[in-house]
């Protein structure tokens, strides 16, 4: 059974940073692609960056290039996200996914989400 376990969610103020983490089992881990995807409240799922199976190649979105980064140790089965310059709008739960298009919010097997709240 495929699971990914996020973790690393939390309040924290405009300008901080966060690093969210994903546990992932149940499949061969350093043979997919991983993403994270969010979704603010009231609205949908957006992408917000991917990283390959080596971990070679992250991509991001346009809203969170250079102040996020996408890392993976395949030797953990885990993939985190480091969030500095943190926005209001950056709030939202946050999902570590696998499967789908690379670039899209779309994914085959996704978490249980953390919350995210940059809030003063």
């Amino acid at each position: 059974e495929v699971q990914l376990v996020e973790s690393g969610g939390g309040l924290v103020q405009p300008g901080g940073s966060l690093r969210l983490s994903c546990a992932a089992s149940g499949f061969l881990f350093y043979n997919y692609d991983m993403k994270w995807v969010r979704q603010a409240p009231g609205k949908g799922l957006e992408w917000v960056s991917s990283i390959n199976r080596d971990g070679g190649r992250t991509y991001y979105g346009d809203s969170v290039k250079g102040r996020f980064a996408i890392s993976r140790d395949n030797s953990k089965n885990t993939v985190d996200l480091q969030m500095n310059s943190l926005k209001t709008e950056d709030t939202g739960v946050y999902y570590c996914a696998t499967g789908g298009s690379r670039g899209e919010a779309d994914y085959a097997y996704r978490g249980q989400g953390t919350h995210v709240t940059v809030s003063s």
